[in-house]
């Protein structure tokens, strides 16, 4: 591997850990809670659609996780009282996933966190370097997405 190429791989995975870690911390400390940083993210995507709420396998869709998978995760939460489950009103087959008043103050806290890191972060930087940060990030945001979307072709085409 080139220098340029074991340095970004080396700074990558030290950031997201970094990330992963410090918002676990964080979260842990300011609110006393019950959930893994796994668990706080399903919340973050239950909560995305507030209204009607989501069926199990749109966030198992949305999350690139096995239906098995977050069907587990999300009774966990519900029985921790994070999100509830209601049938549909027209099709008695569909399940939706909906945030509970606990569920939506736990993620309105990491919805603060994020903004809150974002903010601290910018204070650190000069007007130059947060362009230069955001058009590399959605540089290698594109990069992923391409990557992921080349992936799911793939699993399709291969799927008898």
């Amino acid at each position: 591997m080139d220098s340029f190429s074991s340095q970004l791989n080396a700074v990558l995975v030290d950031t997201f850990n970094n990330i992963l870690k410090f918002e676990e911390d964080l979260l842990k400390q300011s609110t006393n809670i019950d959930l893994s940083i796994n668990e706080m993210h399903l919340i973050e995507h239950v909560g995305k659609n507030t209204n009607d709420g989501r069926t199990i396998s749109d966030l198992a869709q949305s999350l690139n996780i096995t239906l098995p998978s977050v069907t587990v995760a999300i009774n966990k939460l519900v029985k921790k009282g994070y999100v509830k489950k209601e049938k549909s009103n027209t099709d008695g087959r569909v399940v939706y996933v909906r945030l509970t008043d606990k569920g939506l103050r736990i993620d309105k806290i990491h919805q603060y966190f994020h903004v809150k890191m974002v903010k601290d972060i910018a204070k650190e930087m000069t007007d130059e370097e947060k362009e230069v940060l955001i058009h590399g990030m959605e540089k290698l945001n594109g990069f992923f997405r391409k990557k992921l979307s080349r992936l799911a072709d793939e699993n399709e085409s291969s799927e008898p």
